[in-house]
């Protein structure tokens, strides 16, 4: 269960404060308020972001104008990081599921500070990695896994599980519209395991959405 745990950010926002002033980096504040638009898919690729506080769900929208939600994104984390390999137009757009704080930080300026500061470069690689494989598990998950054990083990991801040794945590709140898509079921299967696991004491929901670490068994039966 590895996958399920989050662990620390590999570049905590005090950290990258003190990277981008050795750099000499200029790197503006963003607020956004849930439902806030960071960037949108098709727009122009030139700048990395990084969350400082809040969240922040990257989505994206097929032809015919479904949307799916690839990733639930937390203080820590970067987003936008296709310019950095030549992605000259954003793949999918990113929004602000709770009021959120990012700093944006140009790519020529993230390419310098790669270059020039061997410490960021390892812990952003790091990042790099770990994003690529929590992917890997995402789609593990969906190929093999029932709806029911995708959304516990989805909503373990989103409170951090194993990252404290709290017996609970709190989500940001969460439309079960949103959970759907991330899950890739509908919102009425959603409705019927939350309440389920409602009934089990693994999670409360009602207005705010805690997560217990008995919901692990879910995940882990077979």
């Amino acid at each position: 269960m590895a996958n399920t745990a989050a662990s620390a950010p590999s570049v905590a926002p005090s950290d990258l404060a003190l990277f981008l002033k050795a750099s000499g980096v200029s790197a503006p504040t963003l607020r956004r308020s849930a439902g806030g638009v960071v960037f949108r898919q098709g727009a122009e690729a030139s700048s990395v972001f990084y969350v400082e506080s809040g969240s922040v769900k990257l989505a994206v929208l097929s032809p015919t104008g479904k949307e799916a939600v690839v990733a639930m994104l937390e203080r820590g984390d970067f987003l936008g990081e296709g310019c950095l390999a030549g992605q000259h137009v954003r793949m999918g757009s990113a929004i602000a599921v709770s009021p959120a704080t990012l700093l944006r930080i140009r790519r020529a300026d993230m390419q310098r500070m790669l270059q020039e500061q061997q410490d960021f470069s390892v812990r952003f690689i790091s990042h790099m990695l770990a994003r690529n494989i929590r992917i890997e598990a995402d789609l593990v998950d969906q190929l093999f896994n029932s709806s029911e054990k995708r959304l516990a083990r989805t909503l373990l991801l989103l409170a951090r599980y194993g990252k404290q040794d709290a017996e609970h945590h709190e989500l940001p709140r969460l439309s079960q519209e949103t959970l759907a898509e991330m899950v890739g079921t509908t919102r009425s299967r959603v409705n019927f395991f939350m309440n389920k696991f409602r009934k089990l004491g693994y999670i409360e929901y009602n207005g705010k959405l805690i997560v217990r670490a008995g919901l692990l068994s879910v995940v882990l039966h077979d």
